[in-house]
Protein backbone atom coordinates (compact mmCIF):
# COMPACT_ATOMS: atom_id res chain seq x y z
CA UNK A 1 0.00 0.00 0.00
CA UNK A 2 1.75 3.31 -0.59
CA UNK A 3 1.77 4.78 2.43
CA UNK A 4 1.58 8.93 1.04
CA UNK A 5 -0.73 8.41 -1.44
CA UNK A 6 -3.07 6.97 1.58
CA UNK A 7 -2.26 9.89 3.51
CA UNK A 8 -2.80 12.66 0.88
CA UNK A 9 -6.15 10.55 0.87
CA UNK A 10 -6.74 10.22 4.51
CA UNK A 11 -6.24 14.23 5.04
CA UNK A 12 -8.85 15.20 2.19
CA UNK A 13 -10.87 13.17 3.98
CA UNK A 14 -10.14 14.79 7.30
CA UNK A 15 -10.92 18.24 5.66
CA UNK A 16 -14.34 17.11 4.42
CA UNK A 17 -14.82 15.69 7.75
CA UNK A 18 -14.33 19.14 9.73
CA UNK A 19 -16.57 20.98 7.17
CA UNK A 20 -19.29 18.55 7.56
CA UNK A 21 -19.00 18.63 11.48
CA UNK A 22 -19.22 22.34 11.25
CA UNK A 23 -22.45 22.40 8.78
CA UNK A 24 -23.91 19.45 10.85
CA UNK A 25 -23.79 21.22 14.43
CA UNK A 26 -24.52 24.41 12.24
CA UNK A 27 -27.42 23.10 10.75
CA UNK A 28 -28.56 20.95 14.58
CA UNK A 29 -28.19 24.25 16.18
CA UNK A 30 -30.37 26.50 13.79
CA UNK A 31 -33.29 23.80 13.77
CA UNK A 32 -33.42 23.23 18.09
CA UNK A 33 -36.96 22.71 19.47
CA UNK A 34 -38.03 21.75 15.58
CA UNK A 35 -39.33 18.58 14.71
CA UNK A 36 -36.20 17.75 13.24
CA UNK A 37 -34.00 18.41 16.28
CA UNK A 38 -33.68 14.77 17.75
CA UNK A 39 -32.50 13.59 13.81
CA UNK A 40 -29.92 16.43 13.47
CA UNK A 41 -28.43 16.30 16.57
CA UNK A 42 -27.89 12.24 15.89
CA UNK A 43 -26.43 12.64 13.09
CA UNK A 44 -24.19 15.70 14.26
CA UNK A 45 -22.89 13.86 16.99
CA UNK A 46 -22.30 10.70 14.49
CA UNK A 47 -20.29 13.13 12.13
CA UNK A 48 -18.69 14.19 14.78
CA UNK A 49 -17.78 10.76 16.20
CA UNK A 50 -16.58 9.67 12.66
CA UNK A 51 -14.22 12.32 12.08
CA UNK A 52 -13.07 11.37 15.27
CA UNK A 53 -12.24 7.67 14.40
CA UNK A 54 -10.83 9.00 10.76
CA UNK A 55 -8.33 10.28 13.16
CA UNK A 56 -7.66 7.22 15.37
CA UNK A 57 -7.34 5.18 12.14
CA UNK A 58 -4.89 7.91 10.73
CA UNK A 59 -2.72 7.47 13.64
CA UNK A 60 -3.20 3.67 13.83
CA UNK A 61 -1.65 3.64 10.12
CA UNK A 62 1.00 6.06 11.39
CA UNK A 63 -0.47 9.29 8.87
CA UNK A 64 -0.24 12.75 10.63
CA UNK A 65 -3.08 15.16 10.40
CA UNK A 66 -2.28 17.92 8.06
CA UNK A 67 -2.90 20.98 9.81
CA UNK A 68 -3.56 23.30 6.55
CA UNK A 69 -6.20 20.26 5.63
CA UNK A 70 -8.24 21.02 8.86
CA UNK A 71 -8.16 24.52 9.17
CA UNK A 72 -9.49 24.60 5.12
CA UNK A 73 -12.35 22.17 5.63
CA UNK A 74 -13.05 24.53 8.79
CA UNK A 75 -12.63 27.70 6.55
CA UNK A 76 -14.87 25.79 3.65
CA UNK A 77 -17.70 25.73 5.99
CA UNK A 78 -17.26 29.26 7.43
CA UNK A 79 -17.28 31.02 3.87
CA UNK A 80 -20.42 28.69 3.05
CA UNK A 81 -22.24 30.41 5.03
CA UNK A 82 -22.01 33.21 3.03
CA UNK A 83 -23.78 32.24 -0.12
CA UNK A 84 -26.96 34.39 -0.87
CA UNK A 85 -30.20 32.93 -0.19
CA UNK A 86 -32.87 35.02 -1.63
CA UNK A 87 -33.45 36.75 1.86
CA UNK A 88 -30.62 39.03 3.18
CA UNK A 89 -30.84 39.62 7.00
CA UNK A 90 -32.71 35.90 7.89
CA UNK A 91 -32.46 32.33 6.76
CA UNK A 92 -34.77 31.36 4.38
CA UNK A 93 -35.76 27.72 3.25
CA UNK A 94 -33.75 27.31 0.82
CA UNK A 95 -31.01 27.60 3.31
CA UNK A 96 -31.98 24.69 5.25
CA UNK A 97 -32.63 22.60 2.36
CA UNK A 98 -28.76 23.26 0.41
CA UNK A 99 -27.43 22.55 3.73
CA UNK A 100 -29.85 19.75 4.20
CA UNK A 101 -28.42 18.36 0.63
CA UNK A 102 -24.78 19.62 1.05
CA UNK A 103 -24.67 17.62 4.35
CA UNK A 104 -26.20 14.28 2.33
CA UNK A 105 -22.99 15.18 0.03
CA UNK A 106 -20.85 14.91 2.29
CA UNK A 107 -21.91 11.78 4.00
CA UNK A 108 -21.95 10.13 0.42
CA UNK A 109 -18.10 10.90 0.50
CA UNK A 110 -17.98 9.12 3.89
CA UNK A 111 -19.40 6.19 2.61
CA UNK A 112 -16.54 6.50 0.03
CA UNK A 113 -13.85 6.29 2.45
CA UNK A 114 -15.02 3.46 4.55
CA UNK A 115 -15.33 1.94 1.46
CA UNK A 116 -11.79 2.24 0.62
CA UNK A 117 -10.28 1.76 3.81
CA UNK A 118 -12.69 -2.06 3.51
CA UNK A 119 -10.99 -2.67 0.03
CA UNK A 120 -7.45 -1.90 1.57
CA UNK A 121 -7.86 -3.72 5.15
CA UNK A 122 -6.75 -6.95 4.37
CA UNK A 123 -3.76 -8.09 6.15
CA UNK A 124 -3.91 -4.69 7.84
CA UNK A 125 -4.61 -4.88 11.53
CA UNK A 126 -4.79 -1.37 12.04
CA UNK A 127 -7.76 -1.53 9.78
CA UNK A 128 -10.84 -3.36 11.63
CA UNK A 129 -13.08 -4.67 8.81
CA UNK A 130 -16.09 -5.27 11.25
CA UNK A 131 -15.95 -1.46 12.68
CA UNK A 132 -15.50 0.03 8.60
CA UNK A 133 -18.38 -2.07 8.14
CA UNK A 134 -20.13 -0.74 10.81
CA UNK A 135 -19.37 3.07 10.09
CA UNK A 136 -20.34 2.32 6.62
CA UNK A 137 -24.04 1.27 8.01
CA UNK A 138 -24.46 4.04 9.77
CA UNK A 139 -22.73 6.57 7.40
CA UNK A 140 -25.72 4.87 4.99
CA UNK A 141 -28.41 4.96 8.01
CA UNK A 142 -27.48 9.16 7.90
CA UNK A 143 -28.00 9.20 4.11
CA UNK A 144 -31.41 7.65 4.47
CA UNK A 145 -32.46 10.05 7.33
CA UNK A 146 -30.66 13.63 5.43
CA UNK A 147 -32.84 12.51 2.10
CA UNK A 148 -36.01 12.27 4.08
CA UNK A 149 -35.21 15.56 5.73
CA UNK A 150 -34.16 17.05 2.42
CA UNK A 151 -37.25 16.33 0.54
CA UNK A 152 -39.52 17.46 3.68
CA UNK A 153 -37.65 20.96 3.34
CA UNK A 154 -37.56 20.24 -0.41
CA UNK A 155 -41.96 20.41 -0.79
CA UNK A 156 -41.76 23.32 1.87
CA UNK A 157 -39.37 25.42 -0.09
CA UNK A 158 -40.61 24.73 -3.68
CA UNK A 159 -44.01 24.55 -3.17
CA UNK A 160 -46.17 26.89 -5.01
CA UNK A 161 -47.87 27.94 -2.28
CA UNK A 162 -44.67 28.36 -0.06
CA UNK A 163 -44.30 32.47 1.27
CA UNK A 164 -41.72 34.28 -0.53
Amino acid sequence: MRADKLGIYLNDHLAGATFGVGIARRIAHQHRGSVRAADLERIGREIAQDRQTLLDIMDALGVPARRYKIVGGWAAERLGRLKPNGVLYRRSGLSTFIELETLRLGVEGKTLIWRTLLAVATGKDELDETRLRGLLDRARAQIDTLERLRLEAASTVFASDAPE
